[in-house]
């Protein structure tokens, strides 16, 4: 057999086989009872991993996590303990008050000093310093602050009883707050004062 022939046989058989394909494919595609050819499907690839809503990548996840929370503080002390805020500074006390009376009626102003626990009277009013105190440095508003105790008992007349006029404290800067009110006199603080030394005793 001659190369000629050879060659002519195995293009005869590739042809044969090629139209024996077309033919099948014809064959598959023509729907029974002549229907429409069915639409081709088309595979989806095959991922290694599920990368499907609610799962993340592998490196994704790393970056999500969130981060640990800190270590509680050991037993052992290792925490120093929170500082203990410092004692409110006191009050100074003094041992007077200056006052300031006005009578309402003829306009009259007096301006006295009175010691604490020594009644002071002034026409129809005694006048009673408790205490007197300044606010401390670490206060915002400076302030001089007296607990009085006022009878009302008119002048000259020892029989007649004393009443209660004011009971309270008074602020020097803040008058308007516990306000001594009275028909006819007037009275409110005006400042703290220190007692005079006492002198002392003469040795004999």
């Amino acid at each position: 057999m001659t190369r000629r022939a050879v060659l002519s046989g195995l293009v005869a058989g590739t042809l044969i086989a090629g139209v024996g394909a077309g033919a099948a494919l014809s064959l598959a595609q023509e729907a029974p009872g002549g229907a429409a050819p069915a639409k081709p499907v088309i595979a989806k690839p095959v991922l290694a991993r599920d990368y499907s809503i609610g799962t993340l990548a592998p490196e994704d996840t790393a970056a999500q996590q969130a981060a640990p929370d800190p270590a509680p503080p050991s037993a052992s002390g290792d925490t120093p303990p929170a500082a203990r805020p410092a004692d409110p500074l006191k009050r100074p006390r003094y041992g007077g008050a200056i006052l300031q009376a006005v009578d309402k009626v003829t306009a009259e102003t007096l301006r006295f000093e009175a010691r604490v626990g020594q009644p002071v009277r002034f026409k129809g009013l005694v006048v009673t310093v408790n205490t007197c105190e300044t606010t401390a440095p670490d206060e915002d508003a400076p302030d001089s602050i007296a607990h009085l105790s006022v009878l009302s008992q008119p002048e000259g007349v020892t029989t007649a009883a004393a009443r209660d006029a004011y009971h309270g404290w008074m602020y020097a800067n803040a008058a308007a707050v516990h306000p001594f009110q009275h028909p006819v006199y007037d009275l409110w603080l005006i400042a703290c004062k220190a007692s005079p030394p006492v002198a002392p005793a003469a040795i004999p």
